[in-house]
């Protein structure tokens, strides 16, 4: 490895993070508790000029870094651009929350960030051990993240479930790239799509690591029958921290899908397509049929996301152009919506107070109007109800698999997401029908107010003009992939 090809400007948002993080740590040393705002405001500075250094360095033409080894393209440089916005939101909305609960300290702030850079480096990685570092460096952060109220029970327990199976996930990944390494000879993405493409790989090696890497993918985004981890984990964890895990790193894993499978492998499109068909039926099917019986609104969410993540996966294994953009654009509006409505679940939650569950919600718009009808908008966008963005996020991926033939794909999802537009429209009855049951003023700061309304109207002002986001996402996919 020379000098010449490291090419660092590639990676200088990410060396940029490194080197901000490692520099909050320290000041945060010398700061007191009553001093927190100088790390909160250093943590926005930090992400602020890793999106400066990602949009000025922004190019449709992928430059490769480090032999090879991690590449600024302008898939990773979208994805990189909502996960900034994620995270900074995620510290936004958690700063009374996570001063009630004597959690407003540096670690939040540093391991939040070392998380950012481990979704970074998963998101531009175009080798199997820089993908590997990458996601590990996210999971070791959410790790201790979760467990971060040390005399919380239900942290505690959430953060050893997560760390556990979270560890099974991780073994049976590198247990999968071990044998695509075995067949191939080589480690970078590229050099593995060659060699299956020439039929010089061991087929049958190919196929048994890329079942270890589906199911290693499947633990990690939360699909049916490896999901058992992501209610339990979003219900003990702290809501702010249930907020970054439900939002920034499903960009990172869709990038991760994309590196792993549609570059590195798409010799066996059809091996890896009829897997994530079945990981999909099953995602949508049991993640919106479980979350109606929900009574407690973290885990009704987390079926949620399980049901999303299912959607997403409709758009990659679609195969085409068409179909990775619907899938990053669904990606992408999924964490929008999902910062939004675990931010207001963080505005309803006070000192002692934890809003959980779904009776919680009942009489919003007695107690604060604007605030329920922000909710309402999330949840018809989730619902994916027309003219909010998330109705065409899932018109989308559906349009994708019914241009390869898999009409019957198409109606069991449509037909699970009218399943699933009944527990979202419980919450709106709850909110706009329902007697309150807790009349306590809702207190917030200005800041949070702006931000937030901002985020939930913006459901609103993407579904009436899609076509722009869904044409970058067309557009980044083609030069990243090469499809022109």
């Amino acid at each position: 490895m020379t000098l010449a090809s490291l090419n660092l400007v590639a990676a200088l948002p990410e060396i940029w993070l490194l080197c901000a993080v490692s520099a909050v740590l320290l000041i945060d040393l010398f700061i007191k508790d009553e001093q927190r705002d100088i790390t909160y405001a250093l943590s926005l500075v930090a992400l602020l000029g890793s999106a400066v250094l990602t949009i000025q360095g922004f190019s449709w033409t992928p430059r490769a870094a480090f032999s090879g080894m991690f590449v600024a393209d302008a898939m990773s440089d979208v994805l990189k651009l909502g996960m900034y916005a994620a995270v900074g939101l995620m510290l936004a909305y958690s700063r009374a929350y996570a001063a009630y609960r004597q959690m407003y300290k540096g670690e939040l702030f540093t391991l939040s960030l070392f998380a950012l850079l481990g979704m970074m480096v998963m998101a531009s990685a175009t080798n199997l051990l820089t993908l590997y570092v990458g996601l590990e460096l996210l999971s070791l952060s959410l790790y201790a993240l979760v467990a971060l109220p040390r005399d919380s029970k239900p942290a505690t327990e959430a953060a050893m479930k997560y760390f556990v199976l979270g560890a099974l996930a991780s073994g049976m990944l590198l247990y999968g790239m071990s044998m695509i390494y075995g067949a191939t000879g080589s480690l970078d993405i590229h050099a593995i799509a060659a060699k299956i493409a020439d039929g010089s790989a061991s087929r049958t090696l190919l196929v048994f690591g890329l079942v270890f890497i589906v199911t290693g993918i499947g633990f990690k985004l939360g699909n049916v029958p490896f999901h058992m981890w992501v209610p339990d984990v979003y219900q003990g964890s702290p809501t702010a921290v249930t907020l970054l895990i439900g939002s920034a790193p499903k960009l990172a894993a869709f990038a991760f899908v994309m590196r792993l499978l549609v570059q590195a492998m798409p010799g066996l499109l059809v091996d890896w397509q009829g897997m994530l068909i079945v990981l999909a039926v099953l995602s949508i099917g049991v993640g919106n049929i479980v979350a109606i019986a929900q009574t407690n609104l973290k885990r009704m969410l987390a079926y949620s996301t399980i049901s999303h993540m299912g959607f997403m996966l409709l758009g990659i294994l679609a195969g085409s152009a068409q179909g990775y953009a619907a899938g990053m654009f669904y990606a992408i509006v999924y964490a929008i919506m999902a910062v939004a409505g675990f931010g207001v679940v963080l505005l309803l939650s006070r000192a002692g107070f934890e809003a959980e569950r779904l009776s919680d919600l009942k009489g919003l718009a007695q107690r604060s109007p604007w605030f329920a009808w922000m909710f309402l908008l999330v949840m018809f966008s989730m619902a994916g109800i027309p003219v909010f963005v998330g109705f065409f996020a899932k018109l989308a991926v559906i349009q994708a698999i019914v241009d390869i033939g898999l009409i019957w794909l198409a109606v069991v999802a449509v037909l699970f997401s009218l399943v699933g537009a009944f527990y979202y429209l419980r919450v709106v009855k709850l909110m706009f029908m329902d007697e309150p049951t807790d009349h306590s003023p809702i207190a917030v700061k200005l800041d949070m107010r702006v931000l937030l309304s901002i985020n939930c109207l913006a459901v609103l002002v993407l579904g009436l003009m899609p076509d722009r986001l869904l044409q970058l996402c067309y557009e980044s996919i083609r030069h990243s992939l090469g499809m022109l």
